[in-house]
């Protein structure tokens, strides 16, 4: 099972970037914790603060990965195109966020991507990816987890 994490804008700055919202590791780290924590998945990630690279990843990834874990930040709210890339592809997808969406600014309220992934993992901080990485692999039958 291939899980591919495509992390949208400002992502890059985790560990620097609101700490108090997002923690203080940064995605490297918290990527190397994944790839111990479920050794039996194959791991790769993408980021990217431009939206056409999302959109082109999304595409490249879709064909040929199992599982999409896809934090595409503040993308989420306002990204019709990046909506119907995860629709196109056959990849399942899980929208992956670190702060709890509903608990922020009212127009963080409003998913354009939700309603194209198989489910959503928002709040639970750097906790979130690896809730959707359990997630997949109930999907795919291994409750060895």
């Amino acid at each position: 099972m291939h899980l591919h994490i495509i992390n949208g804008p400002n992502l890059n700055l985790l560990g620097k970037r609101e700490t108090e919202i997002y923690g203080s590791a940064t995605f490297e780290e918290v990527f190397e914790e994944l790839r111990s924590a479920f050794p039996s998945a194959e791991w790769s990630w993408f980021q990217s603060n431009v939206e056409g690279e999302l959109i082109n990843e999304i595409q490249r990834a879709g064909f040929t990965m199992d599982y999409i874990l896809l934090n595409a930040g503040g993308y989420t709210h306002t990204s019709v195109s990046l909506a119907d890339a995860v629709r196109a592809v056959p990849a399942k997808t899980i929208e992956v966020h670190i702060s709890n969406i509903w608990a922020r600014e009212k127009v963080r309220h409003r998913s354009l991507i939700g309603p194209h992934c198989v489910g959503s993992i928002t709040g639970f901080g750097m906790n979130s990816y690896r809730l959707a990485a359990e997630a997949c692999l109930l999907m795919d039958g291994n409750e060895n987890l």
